[in-house]
């Protein structure tokens, strides 16, 4: 027996996600209008179907499915690419929205996306055989960007997330090495501009933008800084 699962999510408006998913390199296999709204889009292994739900809000949707693939730097290329060709910019906040490449502490490096129906599409490929997730670091300040990015990316708790990076970070005995400043800045930038806190969002990722990195500790962010690019929708 064969059998394969495919995710069916809702949407308001089918036009929408369709071109989104097209900007992605997705090509639209099946589109129907009556009786109910109805799509399919396809690339490479991957299959989507969505319906449409008039009363539907994007904003609050929960909907989410997983995808495993094994060049997810490739994939998150690619779809950078198609969205800042058909968007103008990467977008970062709001919807649509794609997210920055993380390697989570459950062996795993993946990314976030949200099409226009406000469904989480999750990118990943494992990069371990154990998928649990790891003890969180002893060191301050690893431990605090370990459970940030989970509050921020796994829980969605966004405020939950800020209050770790702003706690850290006015320790006033303790100091985080440039490499973990830039990504706990980033971070907060990040979670400040989905909140909807332009001010802070701005000043976070200017004060990451002015950390001072060697070529090796630039080589180490390399994620973090695409982000900050995005973010701050400079060239990158």
């Amino acid at each position: 027996m064969a059998e394969r699962t495919i995710p069916l999510l809702p949407c308001r408006s089918i036009q929408p996600v369709l071109d989104f998913y097209t900007a992605l390199g997705f090509e639209v296999t099946f589109v129907q209008k009556s009786p109910n709204p109805f799509a399919v889009v396809e690339r490479g292994g991957i299959q989507l179907q969505f319906f449409g739900m008039k009363e539907y809000e994007p904003s609050q949707s929960y909907s989410t499915c997983y995808v495993v693939t094994d060049d997810v730097d490739g994939l998150h290329e690619a779809f950078r690419a198609g969205l800042k060709a058909a968007y103008g910019k990467v977008p970062g906040r709001g919807l649509p929205r794609i997210g920055p490449l993380r390697d989570m502490s459950y062996g795993v490096r993946q990314f976030l996306m949200s099409d226009p129906g406000g469904n989480c599409v999750r990118i990943g490929q494992p990069t371990s055989e154990d998928q649990h997730h790891r003890p969180a670091p002893e060191e301050t300040f690893a431990r605090a960007l370990h459970h940030a990015t989970l509050f921020a990316d796994s829980k969605e708790d966004l405020v939950g997330a800020a209050k770790i990076v702003d706690r850290v970070l006015g320790l006033p005995d303790e100091h985080p090495t440039p490499v973990q400043l830039v990504r706990l800045l980033v971070l907060r930038g990040d979670v400040a501009g989905r909140l909807g806190d332009e001010e802070a969002a701005v000043s976070a990722l200017e004060r990451a933008a002015a950390v001072p990195l060697t070529e090796g500790e630039r080589a180490s962010v390399r994620d973090d800084l695409a982000r900050l690019a995005d973010l701050s929708g400079s060239p990158g």
